[in-house]
């Protein structure tokens, strides 16, 4: 093996614990860089006891990809190593291409893994990646969680995504992959400037002469990520400090939020926000800077789905009822994607929102110390035109809601990354 295989093989070991996990998945998508990490992989492994598995995602956008993808089938089977195709075609044609396509490859690959009791799925991004993430972001007027781009190690549904070779550059992979005489497929739309990245990537080569390079831009993405860590930390404490939980609502203390650095302030309602709505992605720059106004001068706002109330010294934000009026699940399904309800089975019965009508149906409602507009969007359980039960409002009737999570997931995501 040459030098460079070497120390490519010391980099992927120490990304992983003295003892690995039994079954490690690896995502392959024909490319360079993850035949790369294929081939590194069962070299790093071979000796231990670990069993590997591949999956190659064919999003179904390029006629090529089958091709790819049964072309990694049969390496991966000479290799040794279990193969299994991933299609998805779920593209309508709307919406951000790219984006849809990353969301969709990480809950295929996340949800192989479930399936075949793999907790650890290794990914072949490298620095090259990461430098491409951050001028990206960069163009937006990122932040600091933005400009920290992608971590080491994360979890998705259950699932350590691991990304081992985010400090080594794709020129040191293909100088590996040609040394040992390794083929890979080239991917015609890594030439394609109809995408952003593929733009960003020729202006990283026009940066090299100047001494910005992808090592550069990978390490100030691991200052702009210990940066975040610092400012989710001290956003933890304001969290543990000012919010209380109350039937899946946050009451924040106006006086203390009102106190708080800017940036702090904004993270802790940004992710108060996130974790009652379960958006993926943050409310736009100038509805988070108005909200902020309101809750400073003592105004009711409304922001990424969810409404923030005034009431005297706190500030409680709550789902808005139009974001979930149309929402309607079967009995035994998570509603608005955090509600589990228990009781009776009921024929025809199914979970939707209380909404007004159901509300003039709870008399005792006021006795929750809920305000109407938030008991509104809380879930209740329906047969037909029938309330049944509204168990946030002070009508339970043999009901309970609880959150999927439990309240100690609004402290403890704070920090998980």
């Amino acid at each position: 093996m040459t030098n460079t295989g070497a120390e490519l093989l010391s980099v992927l070991r120490a990304q992983f614990p003295a003892q690995p996990p039994k079954r490690l998945g690896i995502a392959v998508s024909g490319g360079g860089d993850s035949v790369a990490l294929l081939h590194l992989a069962r070299r790093c492994f071979a000796d231990e006891d670990v069993e590997l598995f591949a999956a190659t995602v064919d999003h179904g956008l390029r006629p090529e990809a089958a091709d790819e993808a049964q072309w990694v089938k049969r390496l991966a089977t000479d290799l040794g190593i279990v193969h299994e195709t991933l299609t998805w075609r779920g593209w309508d044609g709307n919406g951000n291409l790219q984006d849809h396509a990353r969301r969709a490859r990480y809950e295929l690959l996340t949800q192989w893994a479930q399936r075949n009791q793999i907790v650890t799925l290794a990914l072949a991004h490298t620095a090259d990646d990461q430098a491409e993430t951050l001028l990206m972001r960069l163009c937006r007027a990122a932040g600091v969680s933005g400009l920290s781009a992608m971590p080491s190690r994360r979890m998705q549904d259950g699932v350590v995504l691991v990304r081992p070779l985010l400090s080594v550059t794709r020129e040191t992979l293909r100088n590996f992959l040609n040394a040992e005489k390794l083929n890979w497929c080239e991917d015609p739309s890594n030439m394609d400037t109809r995408y952003e990245r593929i733009r960003v990537r020729k202006v990283l080569d026009s940066l090299r002469p100047l001494g910005l390079d992808a090592r550069v831009l990978t390490e100030v993405a691991g200052n702009m990520a210990r940066a975040r860590e610092a400012l989710d930390w001290y956003t933890f404490l304001a969290a543990k400090d000012l919010a209380l939980i109350d039937a899946g609502d946050v009451l924040l203390d106006l006086r203390g939020f009102r106190t708080l650095p800017e940036e702090i302030a904004r993270r802790l309602l940004l992710h108060v926000v996130g974790w009652i709505s379960g958006d993926r992605y943050p409310p736009r720059r100038a509805a988070v800077a108005e909200a902020m106004a309101a809750i400073r001068h003592e105004r009711s706002a409304q922001l990424g789905g969810c409404l923030i109330l005034n009431q005297g010294r706190r500030a409680r934000i709550c789902r808005e009822y139009k974001a979930v009026e149309d929402l309607q699940v079967q009995l035994g399904e998570l509603w608005d994607g955090r509600w589990v309800l228990s009781g009776a089975v009921l024929p025809e019965a199914e979970i939707r929102p209380l909404g007004p009508q159901g509300l003039s149906q709870c008399p005792n409602w006021r006795e929750t110390g809920r305000p109407h507009a938030a008991l509104q969007s809380t879930p209740a359980i329906w047969q037909g035109e029938s309330l049944i039960a509204a168990p946030l409002a002070g009508e339970s009737r043999g009901w309970a809601a609880r959150l999927k999570s439990g309240e100690e997931d609004f402290y403890a995501s704070l920090l998980s990354h």
